[in-house]
């Protein structure tokens, strides 16, 4: 009797050793049931909390869960961004979709792509004062816009103008530095300012400057087709570990369902990442991010991640006002679709 009973005990403990390790090979779909895939990350600018479902993916233990070690970095902007994944001193980088697409008509560049779309919309925008007679995007005629070096949103005003009636010699384009930009608005010395809603409309009210005089005309209102920032990834890595490219979008996606769900805590997240930084003005970015550029009527029809082809076409038509392509890309040249979840697992609401 007693030897049955051992033999029983071995049987079931064998079964439960069996279905432990199956279950740590697939449970949550991860890349790797060993060793954790190391992943070199970079962010496009330093982390706020426009970026708070990365940060949370880290922060929360997602990237671990799907067997993923990453390490993030901050990029001095897009461009930067783009060359580290095109090198590959980072695996994957959150950078600007429009950036990427002029990046590969370059000859000889790296056939980078974009596996997850996070900006629905793109967050370029003319800052105004609307004590200045600016409310609308036809009142910008007259006025005097401040343009920084390098500044992407500026690079689809000519087919906003175009698809609005305005006029573009009516608009002085000023050039000005980045460390002057608000400031410069703040004081009068400008009309309006070109960047992103998210950044600028936001640190302007931190400057005292009252909400409703604060005009913030988003391109994306406007008829601009434009995407906003997306997961890039080095095609050898990609090619290597699909399954880690696959985990990592994953988690992100996990990251942004705990966003949406707890804004505030989120935000906490955030500041601990950030040298400085106001909690009220992190929240404020957050909402901004989430309400105009993320969790759009598009992404609660079609789930966040992937791209319309028809509108990127539009994409294309509006970047070649003012830009003379080589050879004109497919969209399955600048996105590959095949890391997402299924559809059903990419649906997402305001209420999660």
């Amino acid at each position: 009797m007693q030897i049955r009973s051992i033999r029983l005990w071995y049987v079931l403990l064998v079964l439960v050793s069996a279905v432990g390790v199956a279950y740590l090979g697939v449970a949550g779909g991860r890349a790797d049931a060993g060793a954790p895939t190391e992943i070199k990350f970079s962010l496009d600018r330093p982390i706020d909390a426009a970026v708070a479902p990365v940060v949370l993916a880290s922060t929360r233990g997602l990237f671990s869960a799907e067997g993923l070690n990453v390490t993030t970095m901050a990029a001095t902007d897009t461009a930067d961004a783009i060359a580290r994944v095109a090198v590959g001193t980072s695996e994957l980088a959150l950078a600007d979709l429009n950036a990427l697409i002029r990046f590969r008509d370059q000859p000889g560049v790296r056939p980078i792509k974009a596996v997850f779309v996070l900006f629905d919309k793109t967050a370029y925008a003319f800052i105004a004062r609307k004590s200045r007679g600016i409310t609308t995007l036809a009142d910008i005629e007259g006025k005097t816009v401040g343009v920084t070096d390098g500044d992407l949103s500026i690079r689809l005003w000519p087919a906003l103008a175009r698809r609005n009636g305005l006029k573009l010699k009516a608009v002085k384009l000023q050039q000005i530095g980045p460390a002057v930009r608000e400031p410069m608005l703040s004081a009068g010395q400008l009309d309006a300012i070109s960047g992103l809603s998210y950044l600028s409309a936001i640190d302007l009210r931190n400057r005292g400057i009252p909400a409703d005089d604060i005009a913030v005309l988003r391109f994306s209102d406007y008829g601009c087709a434009a995407y906003g920032k997306a997961l890039i990834v080095n095609p050898e890595f990609a090619a290597d570990k699909p399954e880690a490219v696959k985990a990592f979008v994953r988690a992100v996606i996990a990251g942004l369902r705990l966003t949406i769900r707890e804004p505030a805590q989120a935000v906490d997240d955030v500041l601990g990442q950030m040298a400085s930084g106001s909690r009220a003005v992190e929240l404020q970015r957050l909402h901004a991010v989430l309400s105009d550029n993320i969790l759009t009527s598009e992404v609660r029809h079609r789930g966040i991640g992937g791209i319309d082809p028809v509108r990127f076409e539009t994409l294309l038509d509006q970047i070649a006002e003012n830009f003379k392509f080589r050879n004109r890309p497919a969209a399955t040249d600048i996105f590959d679709s095949s890391f997402l979840p299924p559809a059903s697992d990419r649906k997402i609401t305001q209420a999660e």
